[in-house]
């Protein structure tokens, strides 16, 4: 059953992030940032965690640049 939750829990993640760029992205960052930090436990969880907020830090970054460009 774990199986099961894990699996449709990593299916519904992949599913949220826009494009596999972002996600990639996301993941290398988070991961190196975890592995400094914490060592290969944080590299793991730093890189889930930077796989899932790609998009969303993408997108405000982007959204941010536009306005500092209009002022």
């Amino acid at each position: 059953m774990k199986k099961i939750a894990f699996a449709a829990l990593l299916g519904a993640l992949a599913a949220a992030c826009n494009t596999t760029d972002q996600r990639i992205a996301g993941a290398a960052v988070g991961a190196g940032t975890g592995a400094v930090v914490a060592g290969p436990v944080g590299a793991v969880a730093g890189g889930a965690v930077g796989a899932i907020t790609a998009p969303t830090v993408t997108r405000e970054t982007r959204r941010a640049v536009r306005r500092s460009n209009n002022y």
